[in-house]
């Protein structure tokens, strides 16, 4: 059991690796081969995350620690070490990309059908690196695993997204904002270094020079920021997302809202929050402002919107705004330590903050995964063109009610608690952004209601309206027809997890409320 403990993580972070180099190694002929490959070979790390979340929760919730710690030198010239870990934070974190890697690949092997052997290949390659950044316990280790996230995702949107999508455009878009994220990042990592002795994260956190040095931390804090900001990503720094997102293959969407706009989030807790709460509690309302910003832009933009996946891709500006106010409330309650109720309220934050960031990835998922079943039927996602589909196809109909419910906070639903934690927590804080941020749920009930579900399923089917239909797999069809067993293996777990966590969201609460605790207790001014 200890060897296992001991080697756990390094198994989930490189065994896509070793996967995606085998994938690479097979005939390009072999294409059901690869297929079964890469789906089989990415249901043994979701299998390791499972095993992970339930020994951390039988063996270290109670501790508030950081466990399965792994510290070997790697360039001790400079101190750089591969050093992984996991806590309350990334535990579900990790659980969340295994599943929707698995997912994405399952659905991926059904609807890929030009250049196979790469696409397989690179989405294992983007695996291991979005794995890396939510164990890397050292800067410059963390640094590796996000740029190898950035190449895949780049090949992904410019060689398999739709020509009419302009893919070529949103890939470099897509890779030209976050390489210069990632400049800033460096830089900072540097200053770090240089200021401590250590690239090591906890041991950095516990040098607590920054106080000594209020203009170099102010100034690191704004480089981290952007990086991070950029990634999310936070008005202003998002107009790359719905260029990505309408250009990207259906499995690269899923993983993009999924996972890698968690990274950018994940980072302003693991690092912005440890490593700089002196500048994060002074400039903490401008995170918050510009999260209640992101709420309200992109709920009213969404609500413009005719194509179905750019609508969801500027939910997902508007969505990942809460987790921003939720950070930046957290940020803002360090100044005020002291004040009755304060630190209740900035746990409430931050567990809303980590809710949203594991919601928003099974609820965004599926949405994108549900844009996906319409488009290889229709090919097209223009909402104009349907209106009447609930009688027609009812299980997408109903699949769809689901993910679009829990996406505008249903109670029952899983996106209810997140929102609920979110502004419990700003409302003792920024009362007066947590207001004005609920707007933004009332114009996501608006675009769910209107532009998704009155105008895709309500109504009388017209089959004049749209006669270019087929099914799934290519063939002619007279009219949509509805959800076939993969796509119903591929939805279903995630509106599965969306009714169990809205019923009983407690066994995630633990994970995050740990981590909250041990975070916010443990910060070095």
């Amino acid at each position: 059991m200890d060897l296992l403990r001991n080697s756990v993580l390094t198994l989930i972070v490189f065994l896509p690796l070793v996967g995606a180099v085998v994938v690479a190694l097979m005939p390009k002929d072999k294409e059901e081969l690869i297929k079964k490959f890469s789906v089989g070979w990415s249901i043994i790390p979701l299998v390791l995350s499972i095993w992970l979340a339930i020994d951390y929760a039988m063996n270290y919730l109670a501790d508030n620690a950081m466990a399965y710690e792994v510290k070997v030198p790697w360039i001790p010239a400079i101190g750089v070490s591969y050093h992984v870990g996991a806590d309350g934070l990334s535990v579900p974190l990790i659980f969340l990309t295994a599943l929707l890697t698995t997912l994405g690949l399952y659905y991926s092997a059904r609807v890929i059908r030009k250049r196979v052997k790469e696409f397989f290949a690179l989405f294992l390659f983007l695996a291991t690196g979005m794995f890396g950044v939510f164990v890397a316990l050292d800067l410059i280790l963390f640094y590796v695993f996000w740029e190898i996230g950035l190449v895949p995702m780049y090949f992904l949107i410019g060689i398999w997204g739709q020509e009419k999508d302009r893919p070529q455009y949103a890939a470099i878009k897509f890779f030209l904002y976050t390489l210069a994220g990632s400049i800033f990042m460096l830089l900072a990592m540097i200053g770090v270094y240089l200021s401590t002795g250590t690239f090591d994260i906890l041991e950095a956190a516990k040098a607590g020079v920054w106080a000594n040095m209020p203009l170099f931390a102010a100034l690191s804090f704004w480089a981290f920021f952007v990086a991070f900001a950029i990634k999310v990503p936070s008005f202003p720094f998002h107009t790359w997302l719905p260029d990505a997102h309408t250009a990207a293959p259906t499995a690269g969407s899923v993983i993009l809202a999924g996972v890698l706009l968690k990274l950018g989030a994940y980072g302003i807790l693991r690092i912005l929050l440890t490593l700089f709460p002196g500048p994060f509690a002074q400039f903490g309302w401008i995170v918050a402002l510009l999260g209640v910003i992101g709420i309200v832009y992109g709920a009213f933009v969404s609500l413009a919107q005719t194509d179905l996946k750019r609508l969801i891709a500027y939910s997902s500006v508007s969505h990942m705004g809460y987790i921003m106010l939720g950070i930046g409330a957290v940020a803002v309650a360090l100044n005020m330590k002291g004040v009755e109720g304060m630190e209740e309220s900035a746990v409430m934050a931050f567990n809303g903050a980590s809710l949203q960031m594991f919601m928003h990835g099974i609820i965004t998922g599926a949405l994108f995964f549900l844009v996906g079943v319409i488009y290889e039927r229709a090919h097209t996602r223009d909402l104009k063109v349907f209106g009447g589909l609930s009688a027609v196809v009812p299980v997408y109909y109903a699949t769809m009610m689901f993910a679009g419910f829990a996406s505008l906070g249903l109670p029952g639903l899983a996106g209810f608690w997140a929102e609920f934690f979110t502004f419990r927590g700003a409302f003792g804080i920024v009362p007066v952004l947590a207001v004005i941020g609920v707007i933004g749920i009332v114009i996501t009930a608006a675009y769910i209601l209107y532009r998704i579900i009155q105008s895709i399923f309500l109504g009388e089917f017209d089959p004049k309206r749209w006669t270019h239909w087929t099914t799934v797999f290519g063939e002619h069809a007279d009219g949509p027809t509805d959800m076939v067993f993969f796509e119903k293996v591929t939805l279903w777990p995630l509106v599965a997890l969306m009714i169990l966590l809205g019923l009983w969201p407690t066994p995630l609460l633990a994970y995050f409320n740990t981590a909250a605790q041990h975070i916010l207790s443990n910060l070095h001014f």
